[in-house]
């Protein structure tokens, strides 16, 4: 049975725990998956309203998007701690063994991979989130701007979990590759995130 077939309480019991999965990385793909979900409600609020009929194309696909999109954080999450699964096992391996850095390597490798995927997958559901609340329902923009603010919580939060692997990486050139695509993906879209809210918050208070 994997993390995303247990309840909510089960999940944060195990997330709790000094089991060293659920962690960050699966958290950020939850956090993301409920950022999106957010937006796919909005769509579902909005999608047949005669005061949108002008959208209801955009809103349909933006809706499909929303959906695959969500499917995906899932995966991620039980993904994480699959992958997470190996570097543990490096981890204790004597540090006199000569096989050790080759295998902490390619484990390090395949830790980095979720989170990477996290993060583009936050970057792809900030778009979708940002048409939400441009073409939205005014009713249930609040959900938009939280849906864009859970997505930048995942996308810092699954960097971490990038940069805690890179910073142990023997190929620097990798690592600095992995961080640059990381730092980048934060640099535009925790700004998108901010500029999501703020159009939200704007409408909201007026």
């Amino acid at each position: 049975m994997g993390f995303t077939d247990i309840d909510v309480a089960a999940f944060t019991e195990a997330l709790a725990s000094p089991a060293p999965v659920p962690g960050g990385g699966g958290t950020s793909a939850l956090i993301g998956a409920l950022g999106i979900a957010l937006g796919d409600m909005v769509g579902e609020l909005t999608t047949g309203k005669k005061k949108y009929a002008d959208v209801e194309e955009d809103i349909q696909a933006l809706m499909a998007k929303a959906q695959m999109i969500r499917k995906q954080f899932l995966l991620l999450i039980d993904g994480d701690a699959e992958a997470f699964e190996p570097l543990a096992k490096a981890y204790g391996i004597p540090k006199d063994d000569p096989d050790r850095d080759r295998i902490m390597e390619g484990a390090l490798d395949v830790a980095c991979a979720v989170p990477m995927d996290i993060m583009r997958t936050c970057c792809e559901a900030l778009d979708v989130v940002e048409e939400f609340a441009a073409k939205g329902s005014k009713l249930a923009i609040s959900d938009a701007g939280c849906g864009a603010v859970a997505l930048k919580s995942a996308l810092q939060a699954a960097s971490l979990n990038v940069f805690i692997n890179t910073k142990a990486m023997k190929d620097r050139a990798k690592a600095e590759a992995l961080e640059k695509e990381a730092e980048e993906m934060l640099s535009v879209y925790t700004r998108k995130a901010d500029e999501i809210y703020a159009v939200v918050i704007g409408r909201i208070r007026g």
